[in-house]
């Protein structure tokens, strides 16, 4: 066979080239993001003493209410600010009980498809633009801060966890991952406290098996700071705790339900440290009964029960929430339905009021 018939026999016989199922664009390392973005001394100072304030509550050593309050998930900057300042000015005036934590979401998990937070889309129309979202999600942390309040937040995707976790003072592994080997790996080298959820459909056994696994070291996959691939040594994180958020049969915050909780985590060697989120199947996805479900946490504390250390609370500037279509209400949820600043003011200044005179 010459070299022309060869030539064309090959080229008969190569398909066309399928198109890509994925491209990739260069997003900056958490080293250059917090070069860019740094966490000044104080602030730092400030995050070290957040964290060192929330383990004490969670432990014990501190008879405080510890509440992660604050929207769903950050869409806009300017109404975040807005209502990080009147978490701010509340603060110190309910500080002798409660002490304040504003969710700092960026990152939102979702069943199938959505808007998947501020870090993905900060531009909220499907553009994408990951490494703006990272930029303004940091800077916008940062500003929080600077406002003197700790920052709460949801890792969902464990290689975003490196761009913001010097900056809180907490962290949630949301129900959807508490089962992930990976999530539990990422908890057990984090060095702050954090609460794993109970299960989608109610079930503790995930919550459990996912505290006990984060206590513990591990060698694991991962990146550096630098954005390297590495095999990351972590030395467990005994500051974790149940997160109560109700399940597919309905609520779990009721003083029997808590109770049990308490037994289980009790009979499996686990601190008994429980927080209720006052939203998701706990409010019915009513945020409007989101004081109901933290006036029943008040009512057990006061009868006793000391293994109920904190609450979360879905709140926004307004009422509800909105779709991400047409033009957006400021200062309204654009996932899940929230409380408003109004009522969330009253329902912490009652329970502040409630715990002074127990």
């Amino acid at each position: 066979m010459n070299a022309s018939v060869s030539a064309q026999l090959t080229t008969i016989a190569q398909p066309a080239a399928a198109p890509a199922r994925r491209s990739a664009q260069p997003l900056p390392s958490p080293a250059v993001l917090r070069q860019r973005l740094p966490l000044a001394a104080e602030l730092a100072a400030q995050v070290q003493a957040d964290r060192a304030a929330i383990r004490a509550v969670l432990n014990g050593r501190d008879p405080r209410l510890l509440v992660v309050v604050g929207p769903c998930s950050l869409h806009d900057p300017e109404s975040a600010l807005d209502y990080a300042s009147c978490l701010a000015a509340l603060a110190p005036e309910v500080s002798d009980q409660l002490l304040l934590v504003m969710r700092a979401y960026v990152e939102k998990p979702r069943t199938t498809v959505g808007w998947k937070g501020l870090l993905y889309d900060p531009h909220l129309d499907g553009s994408g633009d990951m490494a703006e979202g990272l930029a303004l999600s940091r800077r916008l942390m940062l500003d929080i801060l600077a406002l003197g309040l700790p920052l709460a937040s949801e890792l969902l995707q464990p290689l975003a966890a490196g761009y913001f976790d010097d900056l809180l003072g907490w962290a949630a592994i949301g129900a959807r991952t508490s089962e992930s080997q990976i999530h539990r790996e990422l908890v057990s080298g984090l060095d702050l406290p954090v609460g794993f959820k109970n299960g989608t459909d109610g079930s503790l056994t995930i919550a459990c098996d996912a505290m006990r696994a984060a206590a513990r070291p591990h060698r694991h996959f991962g990146i550096d700071d630098l954005g390297h691939p590495a095999m990351l040594e972590t030395r467990g994180n005994p500051d974790t705790h149940l997160v109560l958020r109700g399940g597919h049969g309905g609520p779990n915050y009721q003083p029997e339900q808590v109770a049990a909780a308490r037994a289980v985590l009790e009979q499996q060697g686990i601190a008994a440290r429980i927080m209720v989120d006052c939203s998701h199947a706990n409010s019915g996805k009513d945020p409007l009964r989101q004081p109901a479900v933290l006036d029943s946490v008040i009512a057990q504390r006061l009868a006793g029960e000391q293994a109920l250390r904190g609450v979360m609370l879905e709140s926004h500037l307004f009422d509800g929430c909105q779709p991400l279509s047409g033009e957006l209400r400021y200062g309204v949820s654009v996932t899940d339905g929230c409380l408003g600043w109004s009522g969330t003011e009253q329902a912490l200044r009652r329970a502040a009021d409630a715990l002074r005179g127990r």
